[in-house]
């Protein structure tokens, strides 16, 4: 199979040729991004999720390929195509995963004053924390373990800032939690934040 010319290329001023390359792109975007959310529930122990979403990716990619297969000899432009909506999907399911926020992590915040303002201010907003003495390189800190939801940490890493700006902190990935108490402070984003804005 030879690559596209330059003649392929004014090949896509056809309709019935963009409108094959279109759709070839946009179903590669909804398979790869599928597969790239599909890769982090898997990670994250969810397998009832992961064998859906896996089974809307197998059954989108295998049209694509069948369809790139059949027409590419005819169309040398659909690898062009494909190739994009391979690379815009990845980025598409980075962003669409980001943005539901799937799973639990850890939070650990390590500040040398008001870790106890700190720790108060998130348990009365029933969000356990658990604290730790220790010893940082210029004297004593405290470490606020905290095992929350990952969309919680939109309103919780502010919130630590808002206490302490010099406050360090590392956010791990937490795969089993045995129970999670849900905060009773969550923000409003979205839509639903334009709407109370009225």
């Amino acid at each position: 199979m030879n690559f596209p010319s330059f003649a392929d290329l004014a090949t896509i001023f056809d309709l019935n040729v963009l409108l094959t390359c279109l759709m070839v792109f946009f179903a590669r975007i909804c398979d790869v991004s599928i597969g790239t959310v599909r890769t982090i529930v898997t990670v994250q122990g969810r397998s009832v999720l992961a064998f859906c979403l896996a089974v809307f990716e197998v059954t989108i990619w295998i049209t694509v390929v069948s369809t790139v297969i059949h027409q590419v000899s005819q169309m040398p432009i659909l690898v062009i195509f494909y190739s994009l909506g391979y690379a815009t999907g990845n980025v598409v399911g980075i962003l669409v995963e980001k943005k539901l926020a799937f799973g639990m992590i850890i939070l650990k915040v390590f500040t040398q004053k008001n870790g106890q303002k700190m720790a108060d201010d998130f348990r009365s907003r029933r969000q356990p924390v658990t604290i730790f003495q220790g010893e940082g390189m210029n004297g004593p800190v405290n470490e606020l373990y905290i095992v929350c939801r990952r969309r919680d940490l939109k309103w919780m890493i502010p919130k630590v800032h808002e206490i302490d700006s010099d406050a360090f902190y590392v956010v791990e990935m937490a795969r089993d939690v045995s129970k999670i108490l849900k905060p009773v402070y969550t923000p409003l984003g979205g839509w639903r934040q334009r709407n109370n804005r009225k």
